[in-house]
C-alpha cells in the first residue's frame, strides 16, 4: 500500500489529538508551511500542480518545506529528485527545501501550516506532533482509484480527519462538504498560455485522445470504443494518442502512438487537431482547458464531476455512448466554421490564468490560518 501499515494503524480519527485541538493561529504575515507528499515523478501531473502552488505560496512570501513520504523499500534520493524537477519545464522552480520525512521526528517545530497532498500522506499529517494547522490539498477523489476494499476505505477515511480542504475545482469541494462535512474551499482550473496557444489557423483533419491505460479513471478501453466508431465515420482523419506508450495494444483503428510527450512538444501536436477526446470519471482533467487554448474542441463525458469544474461553453460535453461521442469528435472536424470556432474558443480561456487560481488558494489558506 501507499501508506505504511503502522501509520494507518496509529490513526484514530474518532478522537481529536491534543495538537489538533490547539492549533497555531496566524492573522497576518508570512507563514511557515510544511508539505508532505509522495516522491514526485517526471510525468506526474499531480506533483507538477503541487509545485505550481508551492511556488505561488513562496511568491507571496511564505516559507515552504517539502517532506517526502513513502512506504516503498527503496531509499529516496533527494538529489536525484531535485535533478529531475530541474530537468523539465513541467515543474515550477521552487526554493523549498526537500527532505525525507522521518516519522520519529516529524516536521520542523516552527511549522504553522501542514499540508497533506494525497491520501497516504494524510496519515503522517494526522499523527505529526506539530501544532500547525492541518490542510488537505485535494486534487481528486482518491477512493475511486481503487476497487472497494482496504485501500479505498483508508483513502476515504482521510476525509474524516478534520483537515481543512483546498480543492482543485468546485466539484471536489462540493462533494467533501456534502458527503463528509469537511470545510472546503476551491480554486479554479486554468491553462498556461505560455505553453498552450494557437499556431495553426488552417482547417484541421486530426483528432487527439488522452490515452492512459494505466489510469482506470481515464477509461482507456471505453475511449478505444469511441475511436473505433470515429474511424468508421471519418476513415481519412488521423487519430493521435498520447499519455502512455500503447504500442503493445492491438487497437482496432489506424493511429499514431506518441507515448509520453514532453511538455514542449504537446502544443505542436494539439495544433494539428480539431478535437480531442478526454474521459474523466473522477475529477476533471486539466486537458480540456489546455486543448482549448490550442484551438482543439475537447469532447468530454457529461457528468457533474466535469461540469462543476468548468462550464466553458466551448467544452463539448457528450453523453457517454461510444457512437455519440464519436459523432461529437467528427462534428468538430467537419463543421464549416471550424477555424472561427477554434479562435473564439482559444480566446475564451486566455483570461483564465493560474495566477488567479493561486490567489484563490492563498485567500483560502489565509482564512484557514485565522481559524
Amino acid at each position: 500500500m501507499l501508506v505504511a501499515p503502522d501509520d494507518a494503524a496509529n490513526v484514530d480519527w474518532s478522537t481529536t489529538p491534543e495538537q489538533h485541538r490547539t492549533p497555531v493561529t496566524v492573522s497576518e504575515g508570512p507563514l511557515d508551511i510544511a508539505w508532505i507528499m509522495s516522491p514526485p515523478g517526471l510525468g506526474s501531473g499531480g506533483h507538477q500542480n503541487l509545485f505550481r502552488f508551492i511556488r505561488f505560496a513562496e511568491q507571496a512570501g511564505h516559507r515552504c518545506t517539502i517532506y517526502l513520504y513513502t512506504n516503498a523499500d527503496l531509499p529516496i534520493s533527494v538529489a536525484d529528485l531535485k535533478a529531475m524537477v530541474r530537468s523539465t519545464d513541467a515543474y515550477a522552480n521552487v526554493e523549498a527545501e526537500m527532505v525525507v520525512y522521518d516519522r520519529s521526528v516529524g516536521v520542523h517545530s516552527s511549522a504553522q501550516a501542514l499540508f497533506a497532498t494525497g491520501w497516504e500522506t494524510a496519515y503522517p499529517v494526522f499523527s505529526d506532533p506539530t501544532h500547525a494547522r492541518r490542510f488537505y490539498f485535494v486534487q481528486d477523489f482518491e477512493p475511486s482509484f481503487y476497487a472497494l476494499g482496504t485501500e479505498s476505505l483508508l483513502a476515504e477515511n482521510t476525509y474524516r480527519f478534520g483537515f481543512r480542504a483546498i480543492t482543485a475545482g468546485g466539484w471536489l469541494a462540493h462533494k467533501l462538504r456534502g458527503d463528509y462535512g469537511m470545510t472546503a474551499d476551491s480554486f479554479d482550473f486554468a491553462s498556461d498560455s505560455s505553453h498552450y496557444f494557437m499556431t495553426n489557423f488552417d482547417r484541421r483533419r486530426e483528432v487527439f485522445f488522452y490515452a492512459r491505460p494505466v489510469t482506470p479513471r481515464r477509461a482507456f478501453d471505453f475511449g478505444v470504443l469511441v475511436l473505433k466508431d470515429f474511424a468508421r465515420l471519418l476513415p481519412d482523419a488521423r487519430i493521435n494518442l498520447a499519455g502512455w506508450d500503447v504500442s503493445g495494444w492491438d487497437l482496432p483503428f489506424p493511429h499514431i502512438d506518441h507515448a509520453s510527450l514532453d511538455l514542449k512538444d504537446l502544443n505542436q501536436l494539439y495544433n494539428r487537431c480539431a478535437s480531442g477526446l478526454v474521459l474523466s470519471l473522477s475529477n476533471m482533467s486539466l486537458l480540456p482547458l489546455e486543448l482549448m487554448s490550442s484551438g482543439v474542441v475537447p469532447v468530454v463525458n457529461d457528468a457533474p464531476n466535469n461540469r462543476m469544474v468548468s462550464d466553458n461553453p466551448y467544452i463539448d460535453y457528450s453523453p457517454t455512448a461510444p457512437m455519440e461521442m464519436a459523432r461529437h469528435l467528427a462534428h468538430a472536424v467537419t463543421r464549416a466554421d471550424q477555424v472561427e470556432n477554434a479562435v473564439a474558443m482559444s480566446k475564451s480561456v486566455s483570461s483564465t490564468t493560474w495566477e488567479q487560481s493561486g490567489s484563490q488558494f492563498l485567500d483560502a489558506l489565509q482564512r484557514g490560518m485565522r481559524g
